[in-house]
């Protein structure tokens, strides 16, 4: 018999697998894991305190929900909308890219319309590169970034995230061969899962760098809006010579409690973009017409010179404050983020040091099971997440104190386990 096929013989009745082999490749399935331990959890009567997954928990202004509801009412919004966005979406883009960053960009060329930045990222690999093609992600890293390789039939060289390096990648180690051949390299200031910032110094080495080796920056700022102790998280455009080079993904999600309206905008090199749409309008017929003009709303409020600024990173500041401040009282340092709704926590030192060290996933599926305290293993975003967890701030303070309560009593009943 030549070539053994992957499909079964059917005259033996058995079945297809329908199931693509490059899904394998996809990576960490994590999110659904801990959804499962979720379920045990509340069927064994835990009070659940979810502090998993980075969905906030309140909503937009009454103005982003007021624009909405009378778009919708609007009959006149019902027809296909277009890959692209409005050209009123993509102008006020490009208004409040100006305002926020000082960076000036051609609303028609320079800003692509998105069903929230997952959609670029997910995208982005194939309308840009050929199979076989090599790209430079972080490790750890949000999970699509080395997902959309696989997908796209792309090798992920992995920039390690490492502590000594303030979890920074270290540009200069990355050889010269990786860098000519890569076609992007992916970063992510504020990072997720790890809240880690990046300097203008940082920012221009880079760019320096992706020019030299006509090298394509991809840079994920999803928490522009979500800096605290007065830092603002700068935009890679803001850099002489980065409009050449970058491209960055903006995210309504998280800056304006916008989550499950699907919408997000690219910004950068003209090229970059006009590849990207040719492929999205093969593949979708862009975002809904009433969602567009509730973040247009939602531009129009953060630039309102006459209203107080209020957006999203007081609260997200204070709630960092109650927990960690908790966290400490109950004998675990956990670094304060500078931006972001995640802390990145490193496991306790007795949970480390012991005969038998705890691996993440066991500690967070331990920590969740015994108190009902939900966070993420850091192995669930890359190897070099070992040893940590990832908590999402997207509770009320007084949730967040009760969290740290049973997270403390955790620690002290498992920390004594551990050192017997």
């Amino acid at each position: 018999m030549k070539g053994k096929s992957r499909w079964t013989d059917l005259t033996n009745h058995a079945t297809r697998p329908w199931r693509a082999d490059k899904l394998s490749r996809l990576g960490s399935s994590i999110f659904a894991e801990v959804a499962a331990w979720k379920k045990e959890a509340e069927m064994a009567g835990r009070d659940l305190i979810d502090l998993s997954i980075g969905s906030p928990d309140l909503g937009p202004t009454e103005a982003v929900r007021r624009a909405l509801s009378e778009a919708v009412l609007d009959e006149k919004n019902y027809t296909y909308p277009g890959s692209a966005g409005s050209d009123a979406f993509r102008e006020k883009c490009a208004a409040w890219m100006e305002h926020r960053f000082n960076v000036r960009l051609d609303p028609k060329a320079e800003v692509l319309s998105l069903m929230g930045s997952q959609d670029g990222l997910a995208h982005l690999a194939q309308a840009i590169c050929n199979p076989g093609d090599l790209a430079i992600v972080p490790n750890p890293g949000y999970p699509i970034y080395a997902g959309s390789l696989a997908i796209a039939g792309v090798k992920p060289y992995e920039m390690p995230l490492r502590e000594e390096h303030g979890f920074l990648p270290d540009l200069e180690s990355i050889p010269d061969e990786i860098w000519e051949q890569a076609v992007f390299i992916l970063l992510n200031f504020p990072g997720n899962p790890i809240a880690a910032t990046a300097d203008r110094p940082y920012f221009e080495r880079l760019v320096a760098l992706a020019r030299k080796w006509n090298v394509l920056i991809v840079h994920d700022l999803a928490y522009s809006e979500m800096g605290f102790d007065g830092y603002q998280p700068p935009s890679i455009l803001e850099n002489p010579g980065a409009i050449e080079t970058s491209v960055e993904f903006h995210s309504f999600s998280k800056s304006f409690n916008m989550a499950g309206c699907r919408i997000g905008f690219l910004a950068g090199n003209r090229d970059v973009l006009a590849s990207l749409l040719e492929l999205k309008n093969n593949i979708d017929y862009g975002v809904f017409g009433p969602i567009q003009k509730a973040a247009i709303a939602a531009l129009e409020q953060a630039m309102d010179p006459f209203r107080p600024a209020a957006g999203v990173a007081g609260l997200y500041e204070r709630r960092r404050d109650t927990l960690i401040d908790a966290l400490a009282r109950e004998g675990w340092g956990v670094p304060k983020p500078k931006a972001t709704m995640f802390a990145w926590a490193k496991l306790p030192a007795a949970f480390l040091e012991s005969a038998e060290p705890w691996s993440s996933r066991q500690f967070a599926r331990e920590l969740l099971l015994g108190t009902g305290v939900a966070v993420i293993p850091g192995d669930g975003f890359g190897s070099e997440g070992e040893g940590y967890v990832r908590i999402a701030l997207v509770q009320e303070e007084a949730r967040l104190r009760e969290a740290a309560a049973r997270i403390g009593q955790f620690i002290k009943m498992h920390g004594k386990e551990t050192s017997m």
